[in-house]
């Protein structure tokens, strides 16, 4: 996509609308300044993979993809861009987005597909073979199976930057609910009670067959204690 761009110096003030940018490689660094909406609608539709070519004013043409967007937080726009100059026909390395094709078993059945790379890093022939995505089918995938980057298909030509065995995506199993995270929880409080011997196994059992709080058998239990240390007491002054 081409983009028009007008050279600054870093003491110019820019126009309306305006955004300061910068275009560099080992050998270059160009400063320039682009029209603020014009970016933003070819930044949202391309993203870092998209291919720019820079048209500056007075000056040069050069392919650049974008390396860092930095925004205003407030109005969610763009205010400062960074661009790496790329050459034709050399190899370049980028981060394509990944995106998930299908139903996964493991959906179906309650788990959950996570995307634990949104973004996989490629070594591609030349800017012109810039993959824009890699799309990944998941429908076969159960629960707790995985995809690595060594499994991504990928276009001719284009090479993984990363190790093979690194996780892209992964079936998680079912989210626990409110009620069932709060049952595991009570579980493991009330198994812990029994092992430090502060409730009896029928307590627990009282306790997660819902007849009885956690405070109800840990008082009961202490009162219980309290009368059989008073028993003990009056048995050794009566002896």
């Amino acid at each position: 996509m081409e983009l028009n761009a007008k050279p600054r110096s870093s003491s110019e003030k820019l126009a309306e609308g305006m955004i300061p940018a910068v275009a560099y490689n080992k050998e270059n660094n160009i400063s320039f300044a682009i029209d603020r909406k014009a970016f933003d609608r070819a930044f949202r539709t391309q993203g870092t993979a998209g291919l720019f070519d820079i048209s500056v004013e007075g000056g040069q043409t050069f392919p650049a993809l974008v390396k860092t967007v930095q925004m205003d937080k407030r109005r969610r726009a763009p205010i400062h861009v960074d661009f790496f100059m790329v050459t034709y026909g050399e190899p370049v390395e980028v981060s394509v987005p990944v995106h998930t094709t299908g139903r996964s078993q493991g959906e179906i059945q309650g788990g959950l597909v996570d995307t634990v790379l949104h973004n996989l890093s490629v070594i591609a022939p030349g800017p012109r073979r810039i993959p824009q995505e890699l799309t990944v089918d998941v429908s076969a995938l159960n629960i707790g199976d995985h995809i690595t980057a060594g499994q991504v298909k990928l276009p001719d030509g284009v090479k993984l930057a990363v190790a093979e065995d690194t996780v892209v995506i992964s079936v998680l199993p079912p989210r626990l609910t409110a009620e069932q995270l709060e049952a595991e929880t009570q579980a493991a409080q009330v198994a812990g009670l029994v092992a430090a011997g502060e409730i009896s196994e029928e307590a627990a059992q009282a306790v997660l067959e819902g007849d009885a709080s956690i405070d109800e058998v840990k008082t009961e239990a202490a009162s219980e204690a309290d009368a059989e240390t008073a028993e003990a007491s009056d048995e050794a002054n009566n002896a």
